[in-house]
């Protein structure tokens, strides 16, 4: 459909070749809308699953060993990140040699990043989750060091994600974990504190209106939804950091709400 009309635009512009350029053009946008639109095949979700299993376990070698070595605390809570997860045995052995592949000194950035973005680059969501998944592990032990921000700055411009969103990004992550650590037990009511933090969980500031926090929240909340992950190819075992994330914007958004009542 988009290559009728660029050909028809096409040809009021500049004739029979611009008919010409626009069919190409519009077919190039065809192609392109038809594969974003198509469900993934049951194929292409093990591909596609496998894929970000590798990738994310070799990039959180990368990450441990950003400044020149892996601390002990580093594989501990690599290793509580796949307790969290339920990983199996199998897929627990098989993290571990990620972990321990993607930490050598001649593990390629490039090459794991590129082979990521031509087989999962089409999922979004995926490239999201992914960085999220990262970031909240550098951020683990309450500090985001200068190695390890350096190393996540090249994993987000290989996902094709800006300097400013990637900022926005931890801003969010790191206010989100405030806001889990010193919430109320009842998460309603809230310290001035906890409630800034709340806000800065959603990207979001005290100024915003109730419309723009709601259209935020629900925007999270679709890219981290369960089922569209596992859905653009997201392995059954890692879908537990997403619904963790999940539950964290929504109680951030909760206590926004009744703050506001």
């Amino acid at each position: 459909m988009v290559k009728i009309i660029a050909a028809l635009l096409g040809w009021q512009v500049a004739g029979f070749i611009g008919a010409i350029i626009g069919f190409y053009i519009g077919n190039y946008f065809d192609r392109g809308l038809g594969s974003f639109s198509r469900p993934l095949s049951s194929d292409q979700q093990a591909r596609v699953g496998a894929c970000y299993f590798e990738t994310t376990f070799t990039l959180l070698g990368y990450l441990a060993k950003a400044d020149g070595r892996i601390s002990e605390q580093e594989i501990a809570q690599a290793e509580a990140l796949m307790a969290r997860m339920g990983l199996t045995n199998d897929h627990r052995r098989q993290a571990i040699g990620l972990f321990k592949k993607g930490s050598k000194s001649d593990f390629s950035l490039d090459d794991t990043m590129q082979q990521f973005v031509s087989i999962c680059g089409r999922q979004n969501n995926l490239k999201q989750s992914l960085l999220n998944d990262l970031i909240a592990l550098a951020l683990s032990d309450g500090e985001l060091h200068q190695s390890e921000r350096q190393a996540l700055e090249s994993v987000a411009r290989h996902l094709g994600i800006s300097k400013a969103l990637f900022e926005k990004i931890i801003e969010m992550i790191m206010a989100r974990s405030h806001f889990n650590s010193t919430g109320s037990s009842d998460g309603y009511t809230s310290s001035a504190s906890q409630l800034e933090a709340a806000y800065k969980a959603l990207g979001v500031s005290a100024d915003s209106t109730d419309s723009e926090i709601k259209k935020v929240y629900r925007k999270l909340v679709s890219e981290n939804h369960p089922d569209k992950l596992i859905g653009q190819g997201m392995p059954d075992d890692m879908i537990k950091l997403a619904t963790e994330r999940t539950q964290e914007i929504r109680k951030a958004y909760e206590l926004i709400q009744a703050s506001r009542k």
